[in-house]
């Protein structure tokens, strides 16, 4: 093991106290839970990573996103023309030029939903959903629609998923809610997955397959997280029905994919507004502060994640650049971190630190997003308004040390 590598695996341990120490060092952290989150992300990394049985689920992965690629972009030719992606009618004078983010890469969104309706109304999603749930609840102890809902943001967005649980929503101790919450930042939803996939694929390889397990190893990273900086009470228990069966929202497979259409459309049009909005906000702040210090927001955002950069097994002159990616991504979001990544022909960093940064980017920790999962959240469970909004931010902590576990535990797995 290279000195990297063990610089990632103390790491890993590093940024478990670190959860610890922001949740007040609070009594009651279960052991069990500690052992099963550390030893379920190193498994499923480890098994995903280097078993080339199951690595052959990355290339089919990785094929299935190109498909979808392909088949959208005959949509946006015909609707957008060459804004969509059709043939030019004029010499591209600037390579890369010709390419327009809303017209050509974010209508995968709306492909992506109504796919994903299909196979929810299939009964497909629900299946390896539950699977996915009852392992997380055994591993950890947690109730069953807790775990339930963790399982489901693998695949589905941080609102999507607690209305899956809704019925029990109201029920979850406060510890589940945070556990909840977490697991909502920590992950990306489907969609936006295979989005980052193209903006990656000229610098990371087999990108699709690496963020499916970046968010299948941020499921138990986020569970564990929060458990530590919010254990249960002796006094608490879990809600322990086994939400195992996802409530039929659809009749028939012709209106899963009209209302799947139409939530990516909302979707689409979110993520518009939102990179619109925070994109100019932060321009607007930077302009205010940088003349002052000589700083941007994101820079001393770098600032924070630089001990964290060096915890997940950076090398040191590579650390305040793997910072600046994750600072860029609290401030603004994730997708603005991603797609400078993929344009930027890596930032300069080496292929492991790259790799490292795809994984700890996974995930929709930022105050955009925050905003986004309490505003859903309330209005499903207005009763629990008070715990949710109180929970918003240190969800957010609690989401982004997750993520940042992720880059820890592939960096341990990743030899330079």
């Amino acid at each position: 093991m290279s000195l990297l590598q063990l610089q990632s695996a103390a790491g890993l341990l590093a940024l478990c106290l670190l959860a610890w120490a922001i949740g007040g060092f609070r009594r009651g952290v279960s052991w069990r839970a500690v052992a099963a989150g550390l030893g379920l992300q190193l498994l499923l990394a480890a098994l995903l990573l280097h078993v080339p049985a199951l690595r052959v689920v990355f290339d089919v992965f990785g094929a299935a996103v190109n498909a979808l690629a392909e088949a959208t972009k005959a949509g946006t030719s015909l609707v957008f023309g060459y804004l969509g992606g059709a043939p030019l009618p004029f010499d591209e004078k600037t390579p890369g030029g010709s390419f327009i983010l809303f017209f050509q890469a974010l209508p995968l969104v709306l492909v992506v939903g109504a796919l994903s309706a299909l196979l929810y109304h299939w009964r497909v999603l629900p299946v390896v959903v539950a699977a996915m749930g009852r392992v997380l609840a055994r591993a950890f102890g947690i109730g069953g629609a807790t775990g339930f809902s963790v399982a489901a943001n693998v695949f589905v967005g941080m609102v999507e998923a607690p209305l899956l649980i809704r019925p029990w929503l109201a029920q979850l101790t406060r510890s589940e809610l945070f556990v909840v919450m977490t697991a909502g930042l920590a992950t990306i939803s489907g969609n936006t997955l295979v989005v980052y996939a193209l903006f990656l694929a000229p610098v990371v390889p087999d990108a699709a397959g690496q963020l499916l397990v970046a968010s299948l190893v941020a499921a138990p990273a986020s569970v564990l997280v929060a458990l530590l900086m919010m254990p249960p009470r002796r006094e608490d228990a879990p809600v322990v029905a086994a939400a195992t069966e996802a409530p039929r929202i659809y009749d028939s497979s012709m209106e899963a994919l009209v209302r799947g259409t139409m939530d990516g459309l909302n979707l689409l049009l979110g993520i518009m507004a939102m990179l619109v909005v925070f994109v100019a906000l932060v321009a607007l702040a930077n302009m205010a502060i940088e003349p002052l210090t000589g700083l941007t927001l994101q820079r001393l955002a770098a600032f924070l994640f630089w001990p964290i950069a060096l915890a997940m097994g950076v090398p040191a002159e590579q650390a305040m650049t793997v910072a600046g990616s994750l600072g860029t991504k609290l401030i603004v979001n994730e997708f603005v971190a991603y797609l400078e990544l993929g344009t930027s022909g890596g930032l300069g960093l080496d292929a492991r630190a790259r790799l490292i940064l795809t994984y700890a980017l996974c995930g929709f920790t930022n105050l955009g997003s925050v905003g986004i999962m309490l505003g859903g959240m309330v209005a499903m469970c207005p009763e629990r308004r008070g715990d949710i909004v109180a929970l918003g931010l240190p969800a957010l902590v609690s989401g982004t040390i997750a993520c940042c576990m992720t880059g820890a535990v592939v960096g341990l797995l990743t030899a330079p």
